[in-house]
């Protein structure tokens, strides 16, 4: 199968793979990005801060120079590929895709090529990892897409996992705000927790599904984000310890042009020694009432359907609805010989 970077050109006439070119591409990168979204009817709008702070920190699971495609017809960027790998806490290595096509060159079959030059190239690098896990190719589709899913199904991936946002108004009568359990208490965030918060949130996630890149690099790219907001965040502190928090996150430039306003609780954790006293709740209400004294209308959150800590029923019992659906696939990766 030819699918290097000119027989992937070679197939679709007037196509030019190129890579990622720093700065320069990012402006159009959300518009591609952004595009395909709106297609799809997904409620999320990405900013080129996100992109840049995503694309500037080089990390071994994900190296933009080397991770990224930029794909252009006539000059024009139409098409953005990324790879990724990342040691999933089931126990397999996962080599993730990433593809953005624009909707006015969809059905050419540039997304289909774009996943099989994905493959080759992450199959040649598991190729040169000495890891003992079992190896899969894995990417997600949002459950409004049309064309995503038979991609996947056509490739041989089957899904995996469900994931699902969340929603609920924040006009009207909210929850009364829980008592803390006895010695936790909320201190306002600074930019000198972040290491601390940071640790703390990857710890509360080791044993859900997925796993993270918990490297420098991908430190610096979400405290240089627009996710990063310190005074947003409700966190508890027991003592010097950490035990729970909740992100909070308001993107200005998402409901611009969603004509949203609309917050939302981006990472909702607790550390397992204080897990079943009521803290997650507890903090969810207390930021239910920090979005809406921000002006905000709606709070929204992502949530893993088969969360093993009970999430999904936690959002439910505080009046978070189900608004999207989004589908994890995978399938088993044949290293070349």
């Amino acid at each position: 199968m030819k699918t290097d970077a000119a027989a992937l050109a070679a197939e679709i006439p007037g196509l030019v793979v190129r890579p990622y070119a720093g700065e320069a591409d990012l402006a159009e990168a959300v518009r591609v990005g952004n595009a395909e979204w709106a297609a799809d009817g997904v409620s999320a709008r990405a900013s080129i801060e996100d992109q840049r702070a995503w694309w500037s920190h080089p990390s071994e699971q994900f190296d933009p120079a080397r991770d990224v495609d930029i794909l252009e017809l006539e000059g024009r960027m139409v098409a953005i590929a990324e790879r990724s790998w990342n040691d999933a806490s089931d126990g397999v290595r996962e080599y993730r895709s990433r593809c953005w096509v624009d909707p006015s060159v969809r059905r050419q079959g540039i997304g289909t090529a774009m996943l099989r030059r994905n493959e080759s190239l992450a199959r040649a690098m598991a190729a040169t990892h000495d890891a003992e896990r079992p190896r899969f190719h894995g990417f997600g589709t949002a459950d409004t897409s049309v064309g995503a899913p038979l991609l996947a199904e056509r490739s041989s991936y089957a899904p995996v996992r469900w994931f699902a946002d969340m929603e609920r108004s924040l006009l009207g009568e909210l929850p009364e705000i829980p008592e803390l359990p006895e010695g936790i208490e909320v201190r306002p965030m600074t930019v000198g927790d972040a290491p601390a918060l940071w640790r703390a949130d990857h710890e509360a996630f080791r044993d859900h599904w997925g796993g993270f890149d918990d490297s420098e690099a991908s430190y610096r790219r979400w405290i240089e984000s627009p996710e990063f907001q310190p005074d947003r965040m409700v966190v508890a502190w027991d003592g010097d310890e950490i035990a729970a928090g909740v992100l909070n996150a308001v993107y200005e430039e998402e409901n611009r042009q969603l004509g949203l306003k609309r917050g939302w609780l981006d990472s909702v954790f607790t550390r397992r020694a204080w897990r079943k006293r009521g803290l997650a709740r507890a903090l969810i209400v207390r930021s239910l009432y920090l979005l809406r004294d921000d002006g905000l209308e709606t709070a929204a959150l992502g949530v893993d359907a088969d969360n093993p800590t009970g999430a999904f029923g936690l959002y439910e019992s505080a009046g978070f609805r189900v608004t999207e659906r989004f589908t994890q696939w995978r399938k088993p990766m044949e290293l070349d010989r």
